[in-house]
């Protein structure tokens, strides 16, 4: 704190200017790094997430970001912890997570010219952000740091970076020159009037057309939009990663895209708002879709159109603001209503598997489908949902629906294994906040993880306890990095590093000051999620599930919600075998 009242403290500066932007909840690796920003937040009320883990740290960030949709803020040191956080910097640059990260730099003065690390503190994670730059004196950390939130949320939305020493956090600073304003926003861009039109036309003459959401679209708060077109023109809307919840899986109107993939080889047309064609769409490619389709793309980068596949319409524009544009015309153009059942029609085949294997009792491990049948039932339809590993990835994906926007995570694009933890920890976080800025009550994290996944960052616990944050925490413990071994076992009929044993993993609830359970019986599941959903605190239940359940996910389409089939180089033309 300065000692002058007349003065403000380079700490002081960077907590207002975070408040100007609405930010009141910041994650932060404890380091004296950036002590006194944290004296700052303290005094001007923020939420203060401690973590023990530097990409847990700006992955916990990214997660407040997804669910909350204001900047992450993660506060690391840099000359130790810039090599721990490359992880999590790569996850929410791809997720286009709006995130700042505060790097605590040496002084230059102070630096020395035969240290093993170059001059430039962050050169080592330049590459992988969308901006990173150092604060030149203490005077101008207002202008550096609105320069990084800018860049963070601008356009695609993506990490960046501002270094600064702890000389400069420390130093006083003439209020006169801090004006704790929130610079104004560009308006987003709209994709043009004629493109418009000639969308609405394409889709007034679909007989099965699709829609196809992604994070850009949830990023822009296009769910209004959305669901006016499912709504008065039934067209069905298929989300993935964020753009799941935008418009709520009911099945009629909205549907997820890792189950209901198997139909989009049926549309006519597809319109693909904020969403990027990458392998786990099949590249929008056959035969995850027909070769004859016309596709629209609507994204706010420009470059993103066209990636992977030709379009045949490709409008450059904000997706809430291009798809409001989009209903107007087809309102305006008396567009007819088509119907979803073609959808239901290509997965009944999966639903009715699915619902098999969910519904059958087991009297030895039961199915990790078991757990997603409870979940459906017992979760709030505005629970925050996160999922991480492989095989319970996959089942999950099979049976539990979102119902509101920005309720649901996971460790794509970048398939980083552990970081749904502090990705829970940060929607918790967001919870939070929006309690405490609406006075609604705090909505609930669920946390589905393989016992692999969970492995990554256990000590996390810790921070939903330190944060007072309640993440209930179900760890699906097959015993071992299932996927890899199923397909060993598929391949080879053998498997070499794959096993990892039943671990008790529910202890380390114990250890950390959760609530921890262990169930091995199919009559134990759903008590013991009961007492989750009602616990007071956070709690890790380690499911001991069946351990050749896997395989047959590997035999059996019906169940493969996620494929890796179709891969660039797959009979070097991007084919691969259909879904069923």
């Amino acid at each position: 704190m300065s000692h002058s009242t007349n003065l403000l403290t380079g700490g002081q500066v960077v907590s207002r200017v975070l408040k100007a932007h609405g930010i009141n909840t910041a994650f932060s690796l404890a380091g004296v790094a950036h002590a006194q920003v944290l004296y700052a937040m303290h005094d001007d009320g923020f939420n203060i997430v401690s973590s023990r883990n530097e990409t847990a740290t700006v992955a916990a960030a990214d997660g407040y970001a997804r669910v909350s949709g204001k900047v992450g803020v993660a506060m690391i040191v840099g000359y130790q912890g810039m090599p721990n956080v490359l992880g999590g910097v790569r996850t929410a640059q791809l997720a286009c997570s709006p995130v700042v990260l505060l790097v605590g730099l040496t002084a230059a003065q102070v630096a020395e010219s035969g240290d093993e690390e170059t001059n430039d503190g962050l050169d080592m994670i330049k590459p992988f952000v969308k901006w990173a730059k150092a604060v030149p004196a203490a005077d101008r950390i207002e202008e550096y740091l609105n320069a990084a939130i800018r860049a963070a949320t601008s356009g695609r939305p993506g990490v960046a970076v501002l270094g600064i020493t702890q000389s400069q956090e420390a130093a006083q600073v003439d209020p006169s020159k801090v004006t704790a304003l929130a610079p104004t926003l560009a308006k987003p861009a709209e994709a043009s009037s004629a493109g418009i039109a000639e969308a609405a036309a394409l889709l007034a003459k679909a007989q099965r057309p699709l829609i196809l959401t992604g994070s850009g679209a949830a990023l822009s708060g296009a769910a209004a939009p959305l669901q006016a077109l499912a709504n008065d023109f039934g067209i069905p809307v298929f989300g993935h990663a964020l753009g799941r919840g935008l418009v709520a899986e009911d099945m009629v109107h909205g549907f997820p895209w890792a189950f209901a993939q198997v139909a989009a080889k049926d549309a006519d047309v597809v319109v693909v708002a904020g969403m990027r064609l990458t392998q786990r769409i099949g590249f929008g490619m056959p035969p995850r879709f027909n070769k004859d389709a016309t596709f629209i793309q609507i994204d706010i980068a420009a470059e993103e159109l066209g990636r992977n596949r030709p379009v045949d319409l490709g409008l450059a524009g904000d997706a809430a603001a291009s798809l409001t544009k989009l209903h107007q015309a087809l309102v305006a153009a008396k567009a007819p209503k088509t119907s979803s059942a073609w959808v239901n029609a290509a997965t009944a085949g999966r639903a009715e598997r699915i619902a098999e294997l969910s519904t059958a009792k087991a009297d030895g491990p039961l199915h990790p489908l078991r757990i997603g049948a409870e979940l459906k039932d017992l979760m709030p339809e505005d629970a925050i949902l996160v999922v991480d590993g492989a095989d319970i990835y996959n089942w999950m994906s099979s049976i539990l629906r979102v119902h509101r926007p920005r309720s649901y995570m996971d460790h794509y694009p970048l398939g980083s294994m552990g970081v749904g933890t502090p990705l829970a920890l940060g929607g918790a976080a967001a919870a939070r906040e929006e309690s405490q800025e609406t006075g609604k009550p705090t909505r609930t994290v669920v946390l589905v993880t393989g016992d692999g996944a969970f492995g990554f960052y256990p000590a996390e616990l810790n921070s939903f306890v330190l944060a007072g944050l309640k993440v209930i925490c179900i760890v699906a413990n097959d015993g071992a990095w299932g996927t890899e071994k199923n397909a060993q076992l598929n391949s080879r009929g053998m498997t070499v590093n794959c096993e990892l044993g039943f671990c008790d993993y529910h202890l380390m609830g114990d250890v950390f000051g959760c609530r921890g359970e262990k169930v091995v019986r199919e009559d134990e599941l759903r008590p013991a999620l009961q007492r989750a959903f009602a616990a007071d605190q956070s709690t890790v239940l380690n499911v001991i599930t069946d351990p050749d359940a896997g395989i047959e996910r590997k035999k059996d389409p019906r169940l493969q919600m996620v494929t890796f089939e179709d891969l660039q180089v797959s009979l070097k033309a991007r084919h691969a075998p259909s879904v069923a």
